[in-house]
């Protein structure tokens, strides 16, 4: 698992230093000063052959000689001496390195490579190099060069830059925030930043976790590990190069539309992370994060002693998406009870410039009982009549009573002190309130809460691998990029993408490829007869952008217009364009839909993330009107839906005036099948249509464009190689039937499983429990469960077993693959009683035939010595069964699978 080992590297027993010296300006100094001072409670030793002692800490020549054996070894040694302290650590048993030397280089021979080779040797972990370090304030493990060390509290940070790192750490100090651990991770030689989302998903002290991120290196990895934390917890993102240029030189708009930021920013929405523009709002965002559950709506009261500024804040939440509340009629009497009668009446409830301490807790416990509203905003602007600090204290009062009162399904409560003293900030933060010098950040910090809720909503969603609306002929369709390929093309000709699109159900204009004017003449007649008119384009694997050449004729209504605009095409190309090879032109029908919205659809290939979904207004002019949205596929109708809607064209999509609406979900079936295209055929590289013509008929390709090319696999896995993200497995639905015909449908756990998992452990005996989990069971909480069934079946996949007779789950097998896809660790649990009747066996063949399918080269897990029902069916399947070395009680079982 990408968590292996991490515990015992994050949270040792022992550390190691080797490498510190006695200058006072060198990092290892820096560092042995900071594990002293945050007095790490375990084994420490010091390790630097030249000295006796340094600082007064006695050293030893090397890891051998430490009384213990160091479970984290911190490297501060230079380059060329690490490869070989990891392979002495290894040996000795350590669980993991951190490298904080910097000039390992990179790639095959590298330093970097030595000292990752001798880590897999022993399994051990390394975070770095290149880093600042670790802090885990819980743990008194300072382990970094950075000034201060962080109070402990509830914020994981996972950090590309080290300075980024120990500004978070003094921001946190002046707002009374702590972490639960702060990782820089460097270069990533082996811990990478889903290794540590993962871990910190788990952890029990992390309520959200904040990243800085420059570049992702393993974009599946990544977005499996951040799907499945961002359903956990909130996961806040910060990520420079925002204004780079696209990633790649474009053969299509829709490659040119696709640049890298933008498909970051895709990427971040499709796993569920908010994303931020800068630190400031970073900042901000872990205020509220950290301190607040997320309300069920957005419906926002704002109590303020100032109308100004309370209209600010109505403004900048409409901006936003929020909603002002409304108050009740209820509230609004029992606010005309306390309150003056120059109030406002409404939301904001401005209470009025001369309002004490008496008057914001009345109107307070009011708005907080109010159901209309899902949190309160309150507000104070500094006068000379009423003590801001008294006002402070009381609405903390008021707070923490409440909160008392009601726990977890608490209203959050922010809170904006304009030109406060700090002693008022710290005050608010000291209990539990987060605070903001603006109104702006207030509701920017409400509004985070608001989709956070919203993106576990719809990571929740798990579109289909097939959809069933329509039924592709891929094999037509990929006949047609082969041949393309054997005849060594880089683009479809226009009858091929008609034929491409046809056996995707999308519909296009008649189309024909003539190859001179006399050619045109006979397939425009044909045009003619149906009383359509004609348009004419040049032809030319070399011409992409037609209109550049004076390509295109349209509205041709004889055979000696055609004729002559066909000739006249052909010069004119041939005249611009010497150099390139021109095939002829395409006779098109014109498609003259007066109301019908122009649009573009396609997809396009990142290095990074692979296939990625591109909408937007289509037309000549589409990359300066830029009005465009990205998507990570697959998609299904309702993501679709939700591409549309970030762009500013949807708006256009409904009726107005005498235009009527768009044929319901016609644009977005188009995506839809456009993804599953990309799914079938990775050999397509780039491919838009433009202009997609939608209107109350429908909607109808004019013009498209394909790029074709050798597919890559950027993605381990059985699943399309081309996507980061991965569709729902259903090929491995099956119905099997065990022993006296018990008749079980087995099938991927799906999210909404959750209450069926709940019901089942109620059939599993503690000792079956204790079996399983290594420890006794007692509970489950939400975040267990959601772990358990909310996958997106990259690194990790679970098969649920479904009593066809009861639809009851009467059993579970899941396999979790490592960090670098070589080893699945297997898990396997069953009603306890309807055990002995073959269906353990059943599902440990299944999780084997999927580990396989999948690439994995070893399957492997954990069982006590007392389960000698588990350890023998592993020995019938085969797997090696040891004792484990390191756990008394616990055998090791591998079985090496056969490709």
């Amino acid at each position: 698992m990408s968590i292996y080992r991490l515990k015992n590297v994050l949270s040792p027993r022992s550390v190691a230093l080797v490498g510190a010296s006695p200058r006072r300006a060198s990092v290892g100094r820096a560092i042995l000063g900071n594990i002293r001072k945050a007095k790490f409670p375990g084994d420490f030793g010091l390790v630097n052959p030249r000295y006796a002692e340094i600082d007064g800490v006695p050293t030893v020549g090397s890891l051998d000689k430490l009384p213990f054996v160091p479970e984290l070894v911190v490297i501060t040694a230079p380059a060329t001496a690490i490869a070989g302290i990891i392979d002495e650590a290894g040996r000795m048993g350590a669980a993991g390195a951190l490298i904080v030397t910097a000039g390992l280089g990179h790639g095959a021979g590298s330093l970097a490579d030595a000292a990752q080779r001798a880590a897999h040797k022993y399994g051990m972990r390394l975070i770095g190099p290149n880093c600042l370090g670790v802090m885990m304030p819980g743990g008194n493990l300072d382990a970094s060069f950075a000034a201060n060390m962080p109070r402990s509290g509830n914020l994981a940070l996972i950090s590309q830059s080290g300075a980024i790192a120990t500004g978070m750490v003094d921001w946190a100090a002046q707002r009374a925030v702590g972490f639960s651990g702060i990782v820089s991770i460097g270069d990533q030689l082996d811990v990478d930043i889903a290794d540590l989302l993962d871990y910190f998903a788990m952890d029990g002290k992390t309520r959200a976790i904040l990243l800085y991120v420059e570049a992702i290196k393993d974009a599946s990895k990544f977005m499996s590990a951040a799907r499945a934390a961002a359903r956990i917890k909130p996961v806040v993102v910060v990520k420079s190069g925002r204004m780079e240029q696209g990633a790649m030189a474009a053969a299509t708009h829709t490659g040119a539309l696709a640049g890298s930021d933008a498909v970051y920013d895709a990427a971040f929405r499709r796993a569920g992370i908010l994303r931020v523009s800068d630190l400031r709002e970073l900042f901000d965002c872990a205020e509220t994060l950290g301190r607040l559950e997320s309300p069920p709506g957005k419906r926002l009261a704002i109590l303020t002693n100032g109308g100004g500024i309370g209209v600010l804040a109505v403004d900048r939440l409409a901006d936003l998406g929020g909603i002002s509340a409304a108050i009740s009629p209820e509230t609004i009497q029992e606010l005309d009870a306390v309150l003056p009668p120059t109030w406002s009446g409404s939301n904001p409830v401005d209470i009025v410039g001369d309002a004490g301490p008496e008057r914001y807790a009345a109107a307070l416990e009011l708005l907080l009982a109010d159901a209309s509203n899902d949190a309160v905003l309150v507000m104070n602007v500094q006068t000379a009549i009423a003590s801001a600090d008294d006002i402070a204290a009381t609405v903390t009062a008021v707070v923490g009573k409440y909160r008392e009162k009601h726990g977890r399904s608490a209203k959050p409560v922010l809170a904006v002190w304009v030109g406060a003293h700090q002693t008022i900030g710290d005050l608010l933060s000291g209990a539990g309130i987060p605070n903001y010098p603006t109104e702006d950040d207030a509701v920017r910090g409400f509004m985070h809460l608001v989709k956070h809720r919203e993106v576990v909503t719809a990571l929740a969603q798990v579109p289909p691998a097939m959809p069933g609306e329509f039924a592709p002929n891929s094999e037509v369709a990929r006949g047609i990029v082969a041949s393309a390929l054997a005849d060594d093309r880089r683009w479809l000709d226009p009858i091929e993408v008609r034929r491409l699109l046809e056996a995707y159900d999308i519909a296009m204009v008649p189309t024909y490829a003539a190859a001179d004017a006399e050619q045109a003449v006979a397939y425009a007649s044909e045009i003619f007869a149906q009383g359509a008119t004609v348009v004419l384009k040049i032809m030319s694997r070399d011409i992409v952008h037609k209109s550049d050449v004076g390509g295109v004729v349209l509205n041709l209504t004889s055979p000696e217009g055609v004729r002559d605009a066909a000739a006249a095409i052909l010069s004119r190309a041939r005249a611009l364009r010497p150099e390139a090879r021109i095939a002829g032109v395409i006779v098109q029908a014109m498609a003259v839909r007066l109301k019908a919205r122009e649009l573009i659809l396609g997809f396009a290939d990142d290095p990074t993330f692979g296939t990625v979904i591109v909408f937007g207004r289509g037309g000549i002019a589409v990359e300066i009107i830029n009005d465009k949205a990205l998507a990570l596929p697959p998609l299904d109708l309702q993501l679709a839906r939700d591409l549309i809607e970030r762009t500013r064209v949807s708006r256009l999509l409904g009726a107005y005036r005498d235009v009527p609406a768009v044929k319901p979900d016609a644009v977005a079936m188009v995506l839809v099948k456009l993804a599953q295209m990309a799914a079938d055929i990775p050999e397509i590289r780039e491919l838009d249509i433009n202009p997609l013509l939608a209107d109350e008929a429908g909607a109808l390709a004019v013009d498209a464009r394909v790029v074709v090319g050798t597919a890559e696999r950027k993605f381990k896995g059985s699943g399309p190689g081309n996507f980061a993200v991965r569709a729902y497995p259903s090929q491995w639905q099956r119905h099997i039937e065990v022993k006296d015909g018990w008749r079980i449908f087995v099938r991927p756990i799906r999210p909404e499983d959750e209450p069926l998992i709940h019901e089942f452990l109620r059939h599993v005996t503690s000792h079956d429990l204790r079996l399983r989990f290594f420890a006794p069971m007692k509970e489950f909480s939400h975040e267990f469960i959601a772990r358990l069934t909310q996958l997106d079946y990259a690194r990790a996949m679970a098969f649920v077993a479904v009593d066809e007779s009861t639809d009851e789950v009467v059993g579970v097998v899941r396999v979790h693959s490592d960090s670098i896809y070589e080893s699945g660790e297997y898990a396997i649990l069953l009603r306890s009683d309807l055990k002995g009747r073959g269906l353990g066996w059943a599902l440990m063949q299944l999780i084997i035939e999927y580990a396989r399918s999948e690439g994995l080269k070893v399957i492997a897990g954990d069982v006590l010595q007392e389960n000698t029902v588990m350890l023998g069916m592993c020995r019938d399947l085969g797997f090696e069964v040891k004792a484990d070395p390191h756990e008394h009680g616990i055998c090791n079982v591998k079985l090496k699978l056969r490709i």
